[in-house]
């Protein structure tokens, strides 16, 4: 299925020998400065002032990113504004647990229905995987990933982690840790026997487990009066999940040398394929669908819902449908604003149906979550990844353009902005109004919501680097013609981890702003391939090893409200407040008041952690939140360690504490109990102690 387009340039054998390549020339005009060269391989390419553009995004808070994230610029300045902010809302859902190092969340802060203790929930780890495997530091997407298959993935949602681990390594090439965790993703997948119907030879899942509650399904199996449980159904979801989780063994098993747990997961997947085209594909709604697992007064085993949901598009994230003209024309029905094209994004079902937006359940006098009808980010991701698939391999099409990509790309990327104007800001919500765009759920818990993905989709869609688990960089950017109106001008983007190298890939419509017309890929810096159109281009490139990665232990995590380390301080002693401060969170939201806060006082505040034991101690991390108003970061801080029966002052720098980012505090390293850090207030302002954390060197 994939497109015949392709260049493969004269650079091969350099790369394939994996030859270090010239340096790239260097410039620092501006946030976005570039440098031009004469035209040919191994040229210099455009740079950007990556210290200049995180402090302008991230600021004091830019440390963290510098380093770690590729840089990106394009013609269209909100989506710009985006990417970095998904990296913000990336990094704000970094939750360090200590030992067991970092896991990504779901929900800033805790939901009744998380993995306790760790705040941890399955259902978007395939979103947290896609876009962690872009990170330069592999640090945090291999910690949520060894979480995860060492007892974290309770199996409480559906999910596609197995596939999104085996992304990770077509990204990453790092063989080792994509089978590190083979026999239990084998063991996992086989658990899910409990939801296999035999007989039919599908998956079945409760839409509510398939954290889609409010379907067509559940709806009509309560006779519209309900849906939150029930509606167990064949679902197109669960069973491309399990389609892509059992091609990723088999390809896992494949590179391990198991070929008779290869051919048995590739069995399991084609059977899977045979059975979702056979039974799920609706000949009269030309769509995929559900058919139901339940028989009632109300609907019947095995009968097809009656309505098309945006789920039905599944099958394309995953490459299960053939390419075939009659699948494809069902994408006709996301463009039709009668069916599941909504003003302001993609409706979860097509509003014909009888129960369309109909709003069930509140929490107090606010709507809580439902999908039958409103706009969520989380399909929306599932949707384009699948668009994307579709233009980029398939030959039928159907009536999908790069156009449409392009434009539902930017539909997606509005719906992070709340406000208009001036007013604007961004934060992303758990539902929206499929013709407003606004809100739907609105509750404390929504705001920066990490249940979608979004870097993914423009690494591999816009940019289109499409990973490979061979020794070729594939590039195929996903741009209308120019004149197009949803044409984009230019871009570049740069420090793209690929297979152990660094990738920037650059496009110029005209030439007028880089300096040169058409797509260029450099790889560690130097050109490898150019063409002066927005085509697929193809190269050779050998691996190379992966920088090592880097842990270093936080001791100052309390995930057991009430067990060691055990906080105290000057004010603001409620338990709650105390453990906030070293829960393993840290944002600068003000969204999410998160932290321990202190009481506004003109006196030295102080806030310390018992660890209960004695553990060494040479360096701290500080994260003070300010809002310009009632909070502001210390004028001055020092540490003390408690040792030998009474506290010893072990740093009091000079340097003022950062606002809304992190001060970093060294000493030579020393044994102790406890850790106290003393702050002297900003003038009528109260501090917030975002985090803590304490490491032995």
């Amino acid at each position: 299925m994939r497109g015949n387009i392709r260049t493969i340039l004269a650079t091969a054998a350099l790369l394939a020998s994996g030859a270090s390549l010239p340096p790239a020339a260097s410039s620092q005009e501006s946030a976005s400065s570039r440098t031009s060269a004469s035209s040919g391989v191994g040229r210099a390419v455009p740079k950007l002032d990556t210290a200049a553009i995180a402090k302008a995004r991230f600021g004091n808070d830019a440390a963290w990113y510098e380093q770690r994230i590729p840089f990106f610029e394009s013609a269209d300045p909100k989506i710009d504004a985006v990417y970095y902010y998904r990296w913000g809302l990336f990094r704000a859902h970094q939750r360090d647990l200590g030992v067991q190092g970092y896991v990504t969340t779901e929900f800033a802060d805790d939901v009744d229905w998380q993995r306790e203790p760790f705040a941890s929930l399955n259902d978007a780890s395939g979103f947290h995987i896609a876009e962690g495997r872009w990170l330069n530091d592999r640090r945090f997407t291999d910690d949520y990933v060894n979480f995860m298959y060492e007892g974290g993935n309770d199996r409480h949602f559906t999910d596609h982690m197995a596939d999104s681990v085996w992304g990770r390594y077509l990204v990453d090439g790092d063989r080792e840790a994509v089978l590190a965790h083979l026999k239990t993703m084998r063991h996992i997948y086989r658990l899910w026997d409990e939801k296999f119907d035999f007989t039919k030879g599908l998956y079945f899942v409760e839409p509510l487990l398939d954290a889609t509650e409010y379907t067509v399904s559940s709806i009509d199996a309560s006779g519209g009066k309900d849906g939150f449980r029930g509606g167990d159904s064949f679902r197109p979801s669960v069973n491309s999940y399990m389609f892509a989780n059992a091609r990723a063994l088999s390809r896992m098993a494949a590179l391990a040398g198991d070929t008779a747990m290869a051919k048995e997961y590739a069995g399991r997947a084609e059977a899977l394929r045979t059975r979702v085209l056979e039974d799920l594909w609706s000949p009269k709604l030309g769509h995929f669908v559900d058919r139901y697992q339940v028989s009632n007064e109300h609907v019947k085993y095995w009968d097809q819902i009656r309505n098309r949901e945006l789920v039905g598009y599944l099958p394309w994230m995953f490459d299960l449908v053939p390419d075939e003209a009659n699948y494809s024309a069902a994408w006709g029905h996301l463009l039709d604003p009668a069916s599941l094209a909504g003003k302001a994004g993609m409706r979860t079902v097509e509003q014909n149906y009888e129960y369309y937006m109909r709003q069930y359940r509140y929490l107090g006098t606010a709507p809580e979550c439902q999908w039958n009808g409103p706009i969520w980010p989380y399909q929306t991701t599932q949707v384009l990844t699948g668009m994307a698939n579709l233009l980029d391999h398939y030959g039928q099409t159907g009536p999908v353009t790069r156009s449409d990509y392009m434009r539902l790309l930017r539909q997606y990327t509005q719906l992070h902005y709340q406000g208009e104007g001036r007013n604007a800001r961004l934060d992303l919500e758990e539902d929206y109004h499929p013709e407003t765009g606004k809100p739907i759920v609105g509750l404390d818990r929504s705001h920066h919501y990490f249940h979608s993905g979004y870097l993914d989709l423009i690494l591999t869609g816009l940019v289109g680097i499409r990973p490979r688990a061979d020794d070729v960089l594939e590039v195929n950017p996903l741009l209308p013609a120019a004149g197009d109106p949803q044409a984009l001008g230019w871009f570049h983007i740069e420090r793209v981890p690929y297979h152990g190298h660094e990738v920037s890939v650059t496009w110029d419509a005209d030439g007028k702003h880089y300096g040169r017309k058409g797509l260029t890929i450099a790889v560690d810096g130097a050109e490898v391939a150019h063409r002066d159109d927005p085509a697929r281009i193809e190269v050779p490139l050998a691996r190379k090893a992966n920088a090592p990665i880097v842990r270093e232990e936080n001791l100052a995590v309390q995930l057991v409200r009430g067990n060691f380390p055990k906080a105290s301080a000057s004010s603001g002693t409620e338990a709650e407040n105390l453990h906030d401060g070293i829960d393993g969170r840290a944002w600068f939201y003000p969204e999410l008041p998160n932290g321990w806060d202190s009481a506004k006082s003109s006196a030295p505040q102080w806030y310390a952690v018992d660890f209960g034991k004695t553990v060494t101690l040479g360096r701290a991390e500080l994260a003070f939140f300010a809002d310009g108003a009632k909070f502001a970061a210390p004028r001055r801080v020092s540490v003390e360690v408690w040792r030998d029966g009474g506290w010893q002052q072990v740093a009091a720098p000079k340097a003022v504490p950062l606002a809304n980012g992190v001060t970093e505090l060294r000493w030579p390293a020393v044994t102790g109990e406890r850790i106290r850090v003393t702050m002297v207030p900003a003038a009528g302002r109260a501090i917030r102690l975002s985090e803590l954390k304490a490491f032995a060197r």
